[in-house]
C-alpha cells in the first residue's frame, strides 16, 4: 500500500532571503518531498501556504494519509477553516508530522491544547540528539545519536503535554537540552513532532534527519478507513438504548436534536 504524504510549507523564507533561497532553492518542503518519494512506498506531493484554502482542502486531506508541516512566520495568517480541517482528519486517523517551529502553529497548539512554548537562540551550534529508544520505529537505523553541525537552539521548558513517548532529546553547545522527538496521538490519528529543521542551515539535506522523517511519515500512517463520525456526538434516543430504559427525568433537548457546541 503506496503511503500518499503531503508536505506542506509556508514557502516564504525561501522566495524572501537569500540565504535560505541559495539552500533549498525548491523550497524545504521539496527537499523533504524528494527523499520520501525515493523512498519507495511513500507518494509525496506538495502545498504551500497562499494557495486556495491554504493548498490543504477538504477534498485533498480526504485523499492524504500523513500531513507533513512547516511553518514559521505565517502562522497567524492560515485559515482558522484550513485549522478545523486538518485536526478533523487528524482525529479521523490522517497522520501529522510537526516540524521545527511547526510547534508555534495554530494546528499544532489547537491539537496540544497548551501555548507550545519554548526557549531560543540563532547562533550555528552544534546540536547532539540523543536517541531514547532505539527500537522505536521512527528511530530505525539512527542509532544512538545524531549530530548537526550548525542549528537553531530549542530550549527546555517546552510547554506541551506529556507525550506518548520521548524518542530523542537534543543537547546544544551553550548547555541547553530540549526534548527534540515527541509522539502523541489524538483521535485515531498519530502525532509526531521533530524538532530540528532551521531553514538558514542544511539540516533537510541531513541523512540522518531525513531517514527520522521518512520513518515517522511510516509510523503515522493509519491503514485503516477514515473514523468520519469520530465528532458527530450523535443525540441517542430512549427507545435505541442497547438495554431498555424509562426516561426519569427532565431533559433541554428533544429526540434527536443536536447538543450544544
Amino acid at each position: 500500500m503506496t503511503i500518499r504524504a503531503v508536505v506542506w510549507n509556508e514557502f516564504l523564507h525561501e522566495r524572501e532571503n537569500a540565504i535560505v533561497r541559495e539552500i533549498y532553492p525548491d523550497g524545504i518542503h521539496a527537499a523533504i518531498a524528494s527523499h520520501l518519494n525515493a523512498a519507495g512506498g511513500i507518494e509525496a506531493s506538495l502545498a504551500a501556504f497562499g494557495e486556495p484554502e491554504d493548498g490543504l482542502s477538504e477534498a485533498r486531506l480526504r485523499e492524504t494519509d500523513v500531513l507533513l508541516w512547516w511553518g514559521h512566520k505565517a502562522h497567524g495568517a492560515v485559515a482558522e477553516e484550513t485549522v478545523t480541517r486538518v485536526a478533523e482528519r487528524v482525529h479521523q486517523g490522517m497522520g501529522l508530522l510537526v516540524l521545527h517551529s511547526g510547534h508555534f502553529s495554530k494546528i499544532f497548539k489547537r491539537l496540544m491544547g497548551t501555548p507550545c512554548s519554548l526557549h531560543w537562540r540563532e547562533a550555528g551550534e552544534r546540536e547532539r540528539i540523543w536517541t531514547i529508544n532505539r527500537s522505536h520505529p521512527i528511530a530505525k537505523g539512527i542509532g544512538e545519536r545524531i549530530e548537526i553541525p550548525a542549528s537553531e537552539m530549542y530550549g527546555e521548558p517546552f510547554l506541551v503535554p506529556e507525550p506518548l513517548e520521548t524518542l530523542f532529546i537534543s543537547w546544544y553547545e551553550g548547555g541547553e537540552v530540549f526534548r527534540s522527538g515527541l509522539t502523541y496521538q489524538r483521535g485515531a490519528g498519530r502525532i509526531f513532532y521533530f524538532s530540528p529543521g532551521h531553514e538558514t542551515y542544511p539540516i533537510y539535506h541531513q541523512p540522518e534527519v531525513l531517514t527520522v522523517i521518512e520513518n515517522a511519515v511510516r509510523w503515522a500512517h493509519n491503514p485503516a478507513p477514515a473514523w468520519d463520525d469520530v465528532s458527530a456526538a450523535p443525540n441517542r434516543p430512549v427507545e435505541k438504548a442497547l438495554e431498555p430504559i424509562k426516561e426519569k427525568g427532565p431533559r433541554l433537548h428533544q429526540a434527536g436534536e443536536a447538543g450544544y457546541r
